[in-house]
């Protein structure tokens, strides 16, 4: 049963209680479109300036479904028009085998934004998040910017307003727990502040916030021997998480596993003494 106030069950329209996406994904096109809208924010649609009834514009551009019958898994992605490169909006959501939800994407970005290659090698490939190689000058000029690694054009601020709908309309399954992998350190101190707490990779972000503290050894390899390891960057999520793209950690970034418990905030803070900074 829902915990949060005011919440009641999801059901379809002939009545039956759903209590995952697979039940979700069986149901006709039109229902289950209409049951995944209530998390998506009354803005984004507005920007997207849609057809209130079918979710789409004129020249091809809208909201997109991909919720197959038979599957626990649901592709939500939102453009203004079918010429768009990148998304507005771009959700993955799946069921865990524990009657979890995996949050597994949640990419908002403003198109209107100038656009840096950081996701395309050399050759002009998807370099899939920096992992089969980085563009250096455009992560360069994507970090004086003010984004965040892997960021290819600034954000909406949109997910402030999508996680608390999106918090509702799991707990609506009777489902109780959100889980989530951060591809990033920014993407990890942005989930605690919804109140996430973590699964696995608690004790490496202990680790890091110490040492990136005076006298630790991320400190001292702040050392200026490449623009994204400079002296200073240790005081933000932002210079932090650039830092640790470069590789300023004795390992890989991975395996950093987060929960959240529907209604409740963890209260985790791993970076308590960060400069204010807004995330985009």
């Amino acid at each position: 049963m829902p915990r949060l106030p005011g919440n009641n069950p999801l059901v379809s329209a002939r009545g039956k209680q759903l209590c995952s996406l697979r039940e979700i994904n069986a149901l006709e096109p039109e229902e289950k479109e209409r049951l995944y809208r209530e998390f998506l924010p009354p803005r984004l649609l507005s920007l997207l300036a849609v057809n209130n009834e079918t979710l789409r514009t004129n020249d091809g551009g809208g909201v997109e479904f991909i919720a197959p019958a038979g599957l626990g898994f649901t592709r939500i992605s939102a453009r203004r028009n079918r010429e768009d490169r990148d998304p507005l909006f771009f959700l993955e959501i799946s069921d865990t085998d524990y009657h979890q939800i995996e949050l597994s994407f949640c990419i908002i970005t403003d198109p209107d934004a100038p656009r840096f290659q950081v996701d395309l090698d050399s050759a002009g490939k998807d370099n899939w998040f920096a992992s089969l190689g980085r563009n250096i000058p455009q992560e360069l000029r994507s970090m004086r910017a003010g984004l965040f690694p892997n960021q290819v054009r600034r954000g909406m601020r949109l997910f402030k307003v999508f996680f608390p709908l999106f918090e509702r309309f799991v707990d609506r399954l009777g489902v109780d727990m959100i889980m989530a992998e951060p591809l990033t350190y920014d993407n990890a101190i942005r989930y605690e502040k919804y109140g996430f707490d973590y699964l696995t990779g608690r004790t490496l972000m202990g680790s890091i916030n110490e040492g990136f503290r005076p006298g630790g050894k991320l400190f001292e390899r702040l050392d200026g021997s490449t623009p994204f390891r400079m002296p200073g960057m240790e005081r933000t999520v932002r210079g932090r998480s650039w830092a640790i793209h470069d590789g300023v950690l004795d390992e890989p970034w991975d395996g950093v596993r987060i929960y959240k418990s529907v209604g409740d905030s963890a209260g985790v803070n791993t970076f308590p003494e960060r400069e204010e900074e807004e995330f985009s």
